[in-house]
């Protein structure tokens, strides 16, 4: 049986690329009795129902699960999925356990573990650099929902089995687990107080205007969090460095990461946009830019943006 259990950003096509990997690689071995093609075909039916059941508004609608049950010659798939309305799936909940990480405000974590990066995001990075960096789709092909999720067990707990349970474990799996951390944040990692902000800054037509702007934003971050967005901003550039292997450009991974990096605890009403997809779909598109600015920018150092804030705090 496999549960169909996708991640809120994710897509329905990320969902079904490693269920269709699972059907082709279980069905299809060498020396198998079955008819050819079985694995390709089953998936397709797969494949076909998970489509009508989204486009299904009754479906959408309900709140409870949803089971199948599909066969051919002699091989049942069974899945079972429900949909979460966007509100409910990307709304941030602060942990009511502030001895672990996720859930946790970053300045919490970095002070109690004496760093300026968070653990778990250097380990995730680390361990997608040195067998992930060519993965296709890293960062965009969600990983076993149950994997992430004893990741993020292991991670909160501090076990002092995660390298090993890190390095035996599928690498779309961690790489959804840094998602996760991010998504989970109470705070999103360019902060609350900041994001009309940078909706504004993105959309300055002027060029030195907008670079003035998106680069004092970053110098108003607190330090965990700017030393954590300059982290992962390098290590984003080097996934896209490895474009031609893994597909992953910068746009694409612009767009997986702003809205996670970017989303507000709240969502705002805002007068001049009539619905909450409207509005959804206007954010969505701006923090995909942010991002994308900080990724298409030359390098930025940390040091280099406080001595420009010395420079302006001096000046009179």
């Amino acid at each position: 049986m496999t549960d169909v259990l996708p991640q809120p950003d994710c897509s329905l096509k990320a969902v079904c690329e490693p269920l269709e990997r699972c059907c082709l690689d279980q069905l299809e071995e060498p020396g198998s009795k079955r008819p050819p093609n079985t694995g390709a075909r089953l998936w397709g039916r797969v494949r076909s129902k998970l489509l009508r059941q989204k486009l299904d508004p009754q479906t959408v609608e309900t709140k409870n699960w949803h089971t199948d049950v599909i066969e051919m010659n002699g091989i049942k798939v069974e899945f079972s999925m429900k949909f979460t309305s966007r509100d409910m799936s990307l709304k941030r909940t602060p942990s009511k356990k502030q001895t672990g990480v996720f859930g946790v405000k970053i300045s919490v974590v970095t002070k109690r573990e004496r760093s300026k990066v968070p653990y778990i995001v250097r380990q995730c990075v680390e361990e997608v650099e040195k067998r992930g960096i060519e993965e296709v789709g890293i960062y965009r092909i969600s990983g076993v929902a149950t994997d992430i999720q004893a990741l993020k067990a292991v991670f909160d707990a501090n076990n002092k089995d995660i390298l090993l349970m890190l390095s035996d474990m599928d690498i779309n799996a961690i790489a959804g687990t840094l998602k996760l951390y991010f998504r989970e944040l109470p705070e999103p990692l360019l902060t609350d107080r900041l994001y009309p902000a940078f909706m504004e800054g993105i959309a300055l037509s002027d060029p030195a205007a907008k670079e003035n702007c998106m680069m004092h934003l970053l110098r108003s971050l607190p330090d965990p969090n700017l030393i954590t967005f300059l982290f992962l901003l390098e290590h984003l550039k080097r996934v896209a460095e490895k474009e031609p292997v893994n597909k992953m450009s910068l746009h694409n991974l612009a767009t997986v990461f702003g809205p996670t990096l970017l989303r507000p605890s709240e969502v705002e009403s805002k007068a001049h946009l009539t619905s909450a997809a409207d509005i959804w779909s206007h954010d969505v598109m701006a923090q995909v830019q942010v991002l994308l600015y900080y990724l298409q920018h030359p390098p930025i150092s940390f040091a280099e943006l406080k001595r420009n804030t010395l420079y302006f705090s001096t000046d009179v």
